[in-house]
């Protein structure tokens, strides 16, 4: 058996592979890019006034550390 033949540009097949992330990326910017007040965020004993955005696209970017991380754990082969 040989592999399929993929037809089509590099771009179009992109968009066929990633298309939910991309998806989901546009939709975090603009949630975030709607949410622009100033807000008071608590963490343990910190408090502090940020706008809104800032303080969403911090835990956007801390999200995707954490899933790109745990996308390069190796998988375990018994």
């Amino acid at each position: 058996m040989s592999a399929p033949e993929q037809t089509g540009s590099p771009a179009i097949t992109f968009l066929r592979r990633y298309w939910l992330p991309i998806l989901l990326a546009v939709l975090a910017i603009v949630f975030i890019a709607q949410n622009r007040d100033g807000t008071s965020t608590s963490l343990f004993w910190f408090s502090f006034n940020a706008p809104l955005w800032l303080t969403l696209t911090v835990v956007t970017v801390i999200a995707f550390v954490c899933g790109v991380l745990v996308g390069r754990r190796p998988s375990k082969k018994a």
